[in-house]
């Protein structure tokens, strides 16, 4: 193993260990785990499919994509659209500063920690092909193994605007990786309802 890949698999084994502490839990195939580390894992599994030579940067704001988000609830922001956004914002820079500190204590450069912190942030999300990748991703993972449970807690008007959305945030080569995913059939039909409108 190359110094460059034991760096990284210390990276991605500091994330796993911080997300590993996730108090919540959720089960998957018979088998309990901290959500967000099943959440990261899903991530990098996703990323590999969609694209299995994305850079080292990529990669590693993949894994980090949700650390140690619990401890940031989206209970404490007012439940509207601005609240959403204000919550969304702070966990930008909450998870670019913890990866920060992991990428740096595993012995990253600081061009590397800018451009993971800047990903993780989703600065220039539409004209960054590394951040569109990185925003494919988190739909991919969504639709697959999220979005079932997630109709269960709205109405259809408002799931028909998120699925519309998440559409919309994607790329060309996400939509068509979504379209191949084996999804839920209720979520299938309001997907192509959400589209067809």
């Amino acid at each position: 193993m190359t110094e460059n890949q034991q760096r990284f698999e210390a990276a991605i084994e500091l994330i796993d260990a911080a997300n590993a502490q996730d108090p919540n839990v959720e089960t998957h195939e018979g088998r309990a785990y901290p959500k967000e580390l099943l959440y990261a894992r899903r991530m990098s599994e996703a990323l590999d499919r969609l694209e299995p030579h994305a850079s080292e940067a990529v990669r590693l704001a993949t894994r980090a994509q949700h650390i140690c988000r619990w401890k940031i609830p989206r209970g404490g922001y007012p439940m509207d659209r601005d609240g959403y956004r204000r919550w969304r914002a702070e966990l930008g820079r909450f998870h670019a500063e913890t990866a920060g500190k992991i990428l740096l204590e595993t012995g990253y450069g600081e061009a590397t920690i800018q451009r993971v912190q800047a990903l993780l942030r989703k600065e220039r999300l539409k004209a960054d092909p590394d951040c569109q990748l990185l925003e494919d991703v988190i739909c991919l993972v969504f639709l697959e193994y999220y979005s079932a449970a997630f109709i269960e807690e709205h109405d259809e008007p408002k799931l028909l605007n998120i699925f519309r959305r998440t559409w919309n945030k994607m790329s060309p080569r996400g939509r068509k990786a979504a379209l191949g995913l084996d999804l839920d059939p209720a979520v299938r039909t309001l997907v192509e309802k959400a589209l067809a409108a």
